[in-house]
């Protein structure tokens, strides 16, 4: 579960079980939009660092950039998200295919991509 509790500060802070991540809707700490897109940056780097351990190499210096493209609709609606992967000296052509294909695999962005299908529920406790 998580839980946050407002307060007069500008921050947003959701507990789960384990940790505690801070947001900020005045620019002092990224906002959930932005943590968002940086959730599936990082998710790639998850699955680039699976590919690489299934693989038995090292997945240092990999560098994963993602952008995303706003629709037409305005900066709300993610028409596009673009990840580039640079690999470092060293890694075969069929090594990167591996990691290419892993972080294609990513499971926060199957969710996204099949989000038209959760039903959100908003309720009074």
């Amino acid at each position: 579960m998580y839980t946050t509790t407002i307060d007069k500060s500008p921050l947003i802070k959701v507990s789960t079980g384990k940790h505690e991540t801070i947001f900020a809707v005045d620019g002092s700490q990224v906002n959930p939009l932005e943590a968002f897109y940086a959730t599936l940056a990082a998710c790639a780097g998850v699955y680039a660092k699976k590919a690489c351990k299934g693989l038995g190499i090292s997945a240092e210096g990999i560098e994963i950039s993602c952008k995303p493209f706003a629709g037409p609709r305005g900066p709300l609606h993610l028409a596009r998200f673009k990840t580039d992967v640079r690999f470092p000296e060293g890694f075969t052509a069929e090594q990167k295919a591996a990691v290419m294909q892993s972080i294609g695999e990513c499971a926060v962005k199957e969710i996204v991509k099949d989000g038209a299908n959760i039903d959100f529920q908003v309720s009074e406790a």
